[in-house]
């Protein structure tokens, strides 16, 4: 069985590994150039892949990357893994998603299965992708197997994988569902059909809104905790002890990556389509795009003033060890400090170089450091003295 997934990022690097796990041959499409020339040299870009995996991989035949869809009849099933980010008035986008589908529409022959792991708003995919697949390709849909399947990937996640991790399909038909379910079964323990593809399409939605919700509610309530003067971090330990009922969440400078920041709004948008309210989530959603303003805030008080202050920012991915910086909140910290006429250096070994600045060492010579993102390694001890404003719990450390 050929395969060929669209997108060759944190999403669709990892199934393309699992599909050739199972012994399966695999086409990873990426329009990034230099990424799909990193790939056939056996680069992995992706922390949960490492360069080993990957080199085995090629070196077995089953895996080849390419930036296009030329890909012949023998081809079985398209993955759709590209991202659906927000555009720059934080509404949905769709347009990467539209364009692969175009280009996958343009190879597809009938009885070929085509299934959407990209996160997409309740009708997307019978509304837009089918009518898509259906004017390119110039086939009926009942000629060719629609399905959905949510990605749950979670970066240097180590108790959870592709493999553990159920996963849910649904069809556009039912032997569409099927289809989708042997396929994912060949490699996932658990795979769970749904009702219909809104059902599914929807459950992603819910689950990462729960997150964004709960997350910038735990933001708010450390706000208080400070004032307080008591550390947010043991609030949540004491309420945790709780067996039932409760759920922990951590405080941090706000939500980023591919999911959280993301995947509510498409829900809002939903919503907002049918008149109904979503008002949590459009709550959720400012508390988290304010917590760098809060944050810049707190270190206003603790300098008496930012103007011409040295501030190294640590960590500027998204979430710990991972070199993701998309929707990274500390870009907003970083831009509202300096707007303040703070002078901002930052360090972030794992990142390297981003918007066009370089990571630099962490030292003494700062007037305050401001703990974003706290990979496992930081070398905290090298600030000396110099005050360190902790966005993960409550005061300074």
């Amino acid at each position: 069985m050929k395969i060929a997934v669209i997108g060759q990022g944190y999403v669709g690097l990892p199934l393309a590994m699992a599909c050739v796990s199972v012994g399966m041959d695999v086409l990873g499409i990426d329009k990034n150039n230099s990424k799909v020339v990193n790939l056939n040299s056996g680069i992995s870009e992706v922390e949960d892949i490492s360069n080993l995996e990957l080199s085995t991989a090629l070196k077995s035949g089953r895996y080849q990357a390419l930036n296009e869809v030329k890909l012949g009849s023998d081809v079985k099933i398209f993955a759709l893994c590209v991202p659906t980010p927000l555009s720059e008035n934080h509404q949905p986008d769709l347009k990467i998603l539209e364009l692969a589908t175009e280009s996958v529409a343009k190879e597809l022959k009938p009885g070929m299965l085509v299934i959407v792991e990209s996160t997409i708003q309740p009708g997307t995919t019978r509304n837009v992708i089918v009518p898509i697949l259906e004017r390119f390709s110039g086939l009926p849909s009942d000629s060719f197997f629609v399905a959905f399947s949510p990605e749950r990937i979670d970066p240097m996640n180590k108790s959870w994988n592709i493999r553990n991790t159920p996963k849910l399909v649904a069809g556009l038909t039912p032997t569409a569902a099927s289809m989708a379910k042997d396929f994912y079964s060949k490699f996932i323990d658990q795979v769970e059909v749904c009702d219909s593809l809104e059902v599914a399409e929807t459950a992603k939605l819910l689950e990462n809104s729960f997150r964004l919700v709960n997350i910038s509610f735990i933001n708010e309530l450390a706000m208080f905790c400070q004032r307080i003067g008591i550390d947010i971090n043991d609030v949540v330990k004491a309420a945790s002890t709780k067996p039932y009922g409760f759920m922990p969440f951590y405080p941090s400078i706000g939500v980023g990556g591919h999911c959280i920041p993301v995947d509510p709004l498409y829900l809002a948008e939903a919503a907002r389509s049918v008149g109904t309210p979503s008002r949590f989530i459009e709550l959720a959603d400012e508390i988290n795009l304010g917590m760098p303003a809060y944050f810049v805030e707190r270190a206003n008080e603790i300098l008496a003033g930012l103007k011409s202050k040295r501030i190294l920012v640590i960590g500027v991915a998204y979430k710990p060890n991972v070199a993701d910086v998309r929707e990274t909140p500390v870009e907003l910290l970083i831009s509202e400090l300096r707007k303040s006429g703070a002078i901002v250096s930052w360090h972030d070994d794992l990142v390297g170089n981003w918007n066009g600045e370089r990571s630099v060492e962490i030292s003494n010579q700062f007037d305050l450091a401001i703990l974003a993102t706290p990979h496992d390694g930081i070398e905290l001890k090298k600030l000396g003295n110099v005050p360190l404003l902790n966005t993960r719990g409550s005061g300074t450390a």
